[in-house]
């Protein structure tokens, strides 16, 4: 069995990631604090964005941050009574808003029984000076995780879905947060318009290097409404086959430094939005797919992991 899993995977889970320090269940409870993102303020935003900012499973918006917590806390506890729970800001820019706001949304959470911690889903280009000594101080009190987008480390790709920063951008951004000891999860997308499978184990391979804590990685879908979908219509682009995205996630696991936490391996569309790929709302079977082909590879994380 793989080092760094309870559950027989064969790459290091959240779950065993959590329990090796907590030694009991931790859930996420996804929230909307109705922040904003100023790609989209000041531009078109992610070609890939749908209208509620990567947050169509976070909490209602009608209902303020306490009551979205309780309302998944209140399902959860039923099944695991003990369990701990960290408050996880999804959707939009969470980082996007002078301190004093980012305090008066954050820090009421952290006095809700069994919240162990804050999740913080940001961009690279919006933590300021200000901001980052706010996030050093939180980082003391509470199990902190700053997850940031980067989708790819190709710039001309960050330029066709445009990102709105470059790796340069990012790159500064983990450093300052590492160097303060803060726990960096990276958001990366397989299957961008046009980049090969040799592009995306490249991404791989630098996160590799930036000493970062864990990694989403997503399989690009194409949601209506979006421009992702006007430029799908006009080039009709290859969107990877689930078989392709299965031996994709298996090659980038295997290059992948085994001490960094795998937090997603999949995402989960809006069946009612969705175009393509139709594959990825069988989400389990997708799960289940890239755990019996490891296994019949005798695959695991870190298998072509060469220390920098």
């Amino acid at each position: 069995m793989f080092k760094y899993t309870l559950d027989n995977k064969r790459y290091h889970t959240l779950n065993y990631h959590y329990k090796t320090i907590y030694n009991k269940k931790v859930f996420k409870v996804s929230l909307n604090a109705n922040f904003s993102c100023p790609h989209k303020i000041n531009g078109r935003g992610c070609i890939f964005c749908s209208k509620l900012g990567s947050g169509d499973f976070a909490g209602n918006i009608n209902d303020d941050l306490i009551t979205q917590f309780n309302k998944v806390k209140d399902i959860m506890i039923k099944k695991w009574p003990d369990a701990h729970y960290i408050a996880y800001f999804q959707a939009n820019t969470n980082t996007y808003a002078p301190v004093d706001i980012l305090k008066e949304k954050f820090e009421p959470l952290l006095k809700l029984d069994n919240v162990i911690g804050l999740t913080i889903a940001t961009r690279p280009d919006c933590i300021n000076d200000e901001c980052l000594d706010y996030l050093i101080d939180l980082n003391k009190r509470t199990h902190l995780t700053i997850e940031l987008g980067l989708q790819t480390i190709h710039e001309k790709s960050l330029k066709l879905i445009n990102r709105g920063h470059t790796l340069k951008c990012f790159d500064e951004c983990v450093k300052k947060l590492r160097d303060n000891n803060i726990e960096v999860v990276v958001h990366i997308i397989n299957g961008i318009p046009y980049e090969t499978k040799e592009m995306m184990l490249e991404t791989i391979k630098h996160l590799n290097d930036i000493n970062i804590n864990g990694i989403k990685i997503h399989m690009l879908y194409i949601s209506k409404g979006t421009e992702l979908e006007e430029l799908y219509l006009k080039e009709k682009f290859h969107v990877l086959t689930k078989e392709e995205y299965i031996d994709i996630v298996i090659s980038q696991l295997e290059l992948l430094n085994p001490k960094i936490v795998i937090h997603r391996i999949t995402g989960d569309p809006v069946k009612e939005d969705l175009i393509e790929p139709t594959w990825l709302l069988k989400k389990f079977c997708v799960l289940n797919d890239i755990d019996k082909e490891m296994v019949k590879k005798n695959s695991y994380q870190g298998k072509s992991y060469i220390a920098s």
